[in-house]
Order: structure tokens, then sequence, then C-alpha cells
């Protein structure tokens, strides 16, 4: 399971980035707005995984809810979730 949540969090991480870094200049930038529909839509999936995952981790874990709200906080911020793994999970491995 918790290898499961590393790799949920590693691809939702790189569709944010992808949606902020790669989408969104797209869209305001050169006017084009397609790729934001694509990626935007997959990064949606992807982050209910996450979040879903995060609830199922800490339940199984038994986190304290600091950790919960962290990992939840973090899967809105570009780069959070690697982030999160590295501080909050290096040593659950």
């Amino acid at each position: 399971m918790l290898n499961t949540f590393k790799i949920v969090g590693w691809i939702e991480g790189i569709s944010l980035l992808a949606l902020f870094f790669y989408a969104m200049p797209l869209k305001y930038i050169w006017g084009d707005p397609a790729m934001v529909k694509v990626i935007g839509s997959a990064h949606g999936g992807l982050f209910l995984a996450y979040v879903l995952c995060a609830f199922a981790m800490s339940d199984k874990f038994s986190w304290p809810r600091k950790q919960l709200v962290m990992a939840l906080i973090m899967s809105s911020v570009p780069f959070g979730t690697f982030i999160f793994e590295r501080k909050y999970l290096a040593t659950s491995s």
C-alpha cells in the first residue's frame, strides 16, 4: 500500500506540474486551451486518487492528524507531493 501511495503521489505531482507549467501557459499566453482540458481532467482524477489513498494510509498506519492534513495540503502545491514523501514517508520504507 505504501508503494502504491508513493506512485500515485509522484504521478499526481507530475500532473500538477504539467498543468501549471505546460497547459496553463499554453492557454493564457498562447490562447490554446485544449491541453488544460486534457491535463486538467487527468490531474483531477489523480488528485482524487491521491486524496483517497491518503485517507486509506492514515487509517491503516494510524497517522497523526497533522500528517494527513499535510498530505492533503501538499497535494495542491507544486512539488508538494514529492516534499511530503521525502519528509513524512522516507522513514516508512
